[in-house]
This record gives structure tokens, C-alpha cells and sequence, in this order.
């Protein structure tokens, strides 16, 4: 397995399990059927954080559509090096700084920390596009 397949397998395992903290959450606040009931506008509000860790995992899985495809895109042409590790890298440790983060409510990070993932994308695409 290649270092960027590497990061990318980390990073999935991540995204997978960021859901497990807000459902816990939930199952606090509502109990376990009511956790599995249908949502209802009656339904106990869930904590704070727990609403910005689910807010915090749809983000994660919206960039991975876009972090995933350039990992692969650059295993496919041979592209990978230490530069594009480095971007697996930025990208993964961003996204779980980001997740935390956010659902601990600190602004300025979060936002730094989106856009590191943000930029470890733009290192890969840029690489993918170098090849031309």
C-alpha cells in the first residue's frame, strides 16, 4: 500500500466513525427507540456539540468526495511522491483537527483547520495537473 492509500484508508476509517459520539448523544437524550423512532419536531433538542459534531461529519464526508477521487487519480498515473504524502497527511490530520474542533465550538481553529484540508486537496489536484 502506497503512503497516500495509506492516509486515505486512515481517513475513511475516521470519517466512518465521526457519527459515533452524536448517535451516543442522541441515544442519551431520546433513549435507545426513540434514537431509532423516526425524527419528530417533539423530539429532545440533542447537546450543542453533538449538533455541531453531526454538522461537522456532513462536512467531512462532503470534502472526502473530492479528497478521495484526487488520491486515487494520482495512484492511477503514477504521480505519488513526498509532496502528495504530505497533502494525505495535512488533509487527514485538518479534517480530524476540524471535526474536533467544531464540535467543541471553537471558531478561528475550525476554520484554519478547514482550510488545511482544503489545501492539502488543492496539492493534490495541483500535482495530478503538473502531470500534464
Amino acid at each position: 500500500m502506497t503512503n497516500e492509500l495509506h492516509w486515505l484508508a486512515l481517513t475513511l476509517a475516521a470519517t466512518a466513525l465521526f457519527w459515533v459520539p452524536y448517535v451516543l448523544n442522541r441515544m442519551a437524550v431520546r433513549g435507545l427507540m426513540g434514537t431509532m423512532a423516526n425524527p419528530s419536531p417533539s423530539d429532545a433538542p440533542l447537546a450543542p456539540w453533538a449538533e455541531r459534531a453531526k454538522r461537522a461529519h456532513a462536512n467531512a464526508v462532503e470534502s472526502l468526495v473530492l479528497f478521495a477521487p484526487a488520491v486515487l487519480a494520482v495512484q492511477v498515473l503514477g504521480r505519488g511522491d513526498s509532496l502528495t504524502t504530505f497533502a494525505c497527511e495535512l488533509y487527514f490530520y485538518s479534517r480530524l483537527v476540524h471535526y474536533v474542533v467544531y464540535a467543541a465550538g471553537i471558531p478561528v481553529v475550525r476554520t484554519l483547520a478547514f482550510f488545511g484540508g482544503w489545501a492539502g486537496i488543492v496539492i493534490l489536484v495541483g500535482r495530478l495537473l503538473a502531470a500534464w
